[in-house]
């Protein structure tokens, strides 16, 4: 039986807008229901198991069947409010901000809980929060969404480096994970008011690509 706690909450919330974020963009390629369950289950559980695995701890979804039941309750959600949750392109960003941020925290927390040092529980929260937008893009062939321009890993970093001054400075074990979450959020929707990216490779050629020119 799962213990009802904090972390167990953040993580729970955090399943729930993964998992609608992937069904909601699953719903846009016309996946079937079962199609659509799938990629909302790996965007909800991927990242939190690649972390556990790397962290030598049992897998937190073989715990207890709630993870797999609310991804059935978030697929039933999209499926009834489907007009709403997919008409609109800002429901993705919303959801899967959401999920990112507390996926990112809970990361975090789990990682110093058995003792690694910050840096270590850095990677496992960017890891945690953001391999299983990984999976559910490649699933649905598209560019990972972590590997574009888009502020995205980076929010995970600046929340991280939140929670780590925080931890620091001696505030309490729920301030330090609302502050992150809520630092990672708020910088996602900076980065789309104000259109903020990073900078982009450019100028280089692919020699594959070159085209030589005939001999006289």
């Amino acid at each position: 039986m799962v213990e009802i706690n904090l972390p167990f909450i953040l993580e729970a919330i955090g399943t729930v807008a993964a998992a609608i974020s992937g069904i909601r963009l699953a719903a846009t390629k016309r996946f079937d229901w079962f199609g659509a369950y799938t990629i909302g289950l790996v965007t909800a559980i991927g990242g939190g198991t690649l972390r556990d695995l790397l962290l030598d701890i049992p897998v937190f979804w073989m715990q207890t069947w709630w993870y797999l039941a609310a991804t059935a309750l978030s697929l039933a959600t999209v499926i009834i409010f489907r007009k709403l949750l997919v008409s609109q392109d800002k429901i993705l960003f919303i959801f899967d901000s959401i999920g990112l941020a507390l996926f990112c925290d809970i990361g975090i927390h789990k990682t110093l809980a058995i003792g690694y040092p910050m840096w270590v529980a850095t990677v496992m929260g960017i890891i945690t929060g953001a391999f299983g937008g990984v999976i559910r893009d490649i699933l649905i062939n598209e560019e990972p969404l972590v590997f574009r321009k888009d502020i995205y890993a980076t929010a995970c970093l600046a929340g991280a480096l939140v929670y780590w001054l925080l931890l620091e400075t001696g505030f309490s074990d729920l301030t330090q994970q609302l502050a992150c979450a809520a630092t990672i959020i708020f910088l996602r929707v900076l980065a789309l008011k104000y259109n903020l990216s990073l900078p982009i490779l450019t100028g280089y050629s692919d020699p594959s690509r070159k085209i030589r020119k005939p001999r006289k």
